[in-house]
């Protein structure tokens, strides 16, 4: 297993409403971890659980979380990113249940985005501090053909004056040569202090 730095899942499930779809449009969905079907769960402290959740209408949401870290992958992904692949954040963290998909001009979902807060440490108590709490925009690939999905990139949604913007911007332009395992996915645009450092695990 190839580890850039560990991380551990959570997951959430998603209702659809969705509308006719045109080149570089949004659809919506709302994840439901109530409704998700468990691939497994981890009878310990760390809460670990790894669920199949419903997406945008075949596109499936696959959601982690150990150690109150979570992690997500989106559509037709492969059994072995399913089982191996976790890619989060250095502190706790959680994402938000809305996921914006970004449609190609095909209809079909090639990214999305979701916001995810960060609970950083006061470097004073060592505990999480809601005055450091970051906020972080996550461009994610949806799985093609090849089975494979990955973060993309990241926008950090306090710093930068138009977030959503910058986020569909890197959606619709950066996901398709994005190549998973093998690029690093990256901040674009103003990193402030709160946009704390993202962890990658993947399959060797």
């Amino acid at each position: 297993m190839k580890q850039f730095a560990y991380a551990i899942p959570f997951l959430m499930p998603f209702s659809m409403a969705a509308g006719p779809a045109h080149a570089n449009d949004s659809a919506y969905t709302d994840l439901d971890t109530d409704r998700c079907k468990a691939l497994w769960l981890e009878d310990t402290e760390s809460g670990g659980v790894s669920l199949r959740c419903k997406g945008f209408k075949e596109y499936a949401v696959y959601f982690k979380e150990s150690d109150l870290r979570q992690s997500i992958l989106y559509g037709p992904v492969n059994d072995t990113y399913i089982n191996d692949v976790f890619e989060s954040f250095e502190p706790f963290n959680n994402a938000t249940r809305k996921i914006e998909w970004r449609l190609g001009a095909d209809g079909k979902p090639v990214a999305t985005i979701v916001r995810w807060f960060l609970d950083n440490i006061d470097p004073v108590n060592f505990e999480p501090s809601p005055k450091l709490k970051g906020q972080v925009l996550v461009v994610s690939k949806v799985a093609g053909d090849a089975g494979q999905g990955c973060i993309v990139g990241y926008v950090d949604a306090l710093a930068n004056p138009e977030p959503n913007a910058l986020a569909r911007k890197i959606a619709d332009t950066k996901t398709e040569a994005f190549v998973c395992g093998r690029h690093m996915a990256a901040y674009h645009g103003i990193r402030g202090p709160t946009a704390a450092e993202p962890t990658h695990v993947f399959p060797d």
